[in-house]
C-alpha cells in the first residue's frame, strides 16, 4: 500500500521511552492520583495500575471517578519547566526530513507539552498540524473521534495514513477503524479491557468492513523499511 501521510503519537514515539521525560510526566499524574484519592504514592500506583486498562487515559478514568477541574490536572502533569526533562535527539530532524512525507501529530497530552516537545526536539515546523487532548473533547485515543479529528485537521484518509504509537491500546484503536498501525518499541503496556467503551466505539466506528493491522518496529528509525 502507498502511503500518503504519516500521522505521529508524541511522547515515547518521536523520542525513547527511556527519556526522563516520560518519567517525570508518570510521576506528576501519580501524584494527581494520589492527591485525588487522598492516599500515598504506593497506593496510587497499585490502583491506577488495576483501572486504568479500562480507560483510555488517566484523565479519562479520573473524570469517571468525579475529578472536575480537568485544567488543573493538565497543568500539573505538564508544567511549564518539562522540556527540561527532555533529552536532545539529533538524527529526528534529518531523519523526519529523509521520509518526504506529509506528516502531523496526534497526542493525548495537551497543546502546550506538544508545542515544547516539538520545539526542544528542533523539529515543530515539519508537522502539518497537532491534534491534542482538548480536540478531542477530553477523550483521546483510542476514541475514534480524536482519530478522526487528526484526519480531518490535514484532508487524509485513514487508508492511506501510516499511524505510529508506543502503546498496544492507541494502536489497535487505529486498526479497530480498519487503518495501518505501527507500534513502536518493546515495553509496550497492556491492551485495552473487553469493556473499555473507546475501544468499543472504534469497533462500532469501523463501518467498511476493512481489517486493520499493527506492525511492530523497535524504532521510528526503522520506518523506512516499511514505506
Amino acid at each position: 500500500m502507498k502511503y500518503e501521510h504519516l500521522l505521529f503519537d508524541l511522547d515515547n514515539t518521536l523520542y525513547p521511552a527511556s527519556s526522563e521525560m516520560d518519567k517525570g510526566i508518570t510521576r506528576r499524574m501519580l501524584e494527581c492520583v494520589a492527591d485525588f484519592f487522598k492516599c500515598d504514592m504506593e497506593t496510587a500506583i497499585k490502583i491506577r495500575a488495576e483501572r486504568i486498562v479500562h480507560y483510555s487515559t488517566t484523565l479519562e478514568w479520573l473524570r469517571s471517578e468525579g475529578l472536575k477541574d480537568v485544567e488543573a490536572f493538565l497543568a500539573h502533569v505538564h508544567p511549564e519547566n518539562e522540556a527540561d526533562e527532555l533529552q536532545p535527539q539529533p538524527r529526528l530532524r534529518e531523519f523526519l526530513i529523509s521520509l518526504k512525507m506529509p506528516m502531523s501529530i496526534l497526542t493525548n497530552a495537551p497543546h502546550e507539552h506538544s508545542d515544547r516537545v516539538l520545539q526542544k526536539l528542533g523539529v515543530a515546523d515539519l508537522f502539518m498540524a497537532v491534534t491534542d487532548i482538548r480536540d478531542a473533547k477530553f477523550n483521546g485515543k483510542p476514541y475514534p473521534d480524536s482519530y478522526m479529528a487528526a484526519l480531518q485537521k490535514v484532508g487524509a484518509k485513514i487508508q492511506n495514513t501510516l499511524f505510529l504509537d508506543d502503546m498496544t491500546k492507541y494502536t489497535d484503536g487505529w486498526a479497530a477503524l480498519g487503518g495501518t498501525a505501527v507500534l513502536i518499541g518493546n515495553k509496550n503496556g497492556k491492551a485495552l479491557s473487553d469493556d473499555a467503551k473507546s475501544m468499543q466505539k472504534a469497533r462500532l466506528a469501523n463501518k467498511t468492513g476493512i481489517k486493520g493491522q499493527t506492525i511492530r518496529l523497535n524504532s521510528i528509525y526503522e520506518l523506512q523499511t516499511i514505506l
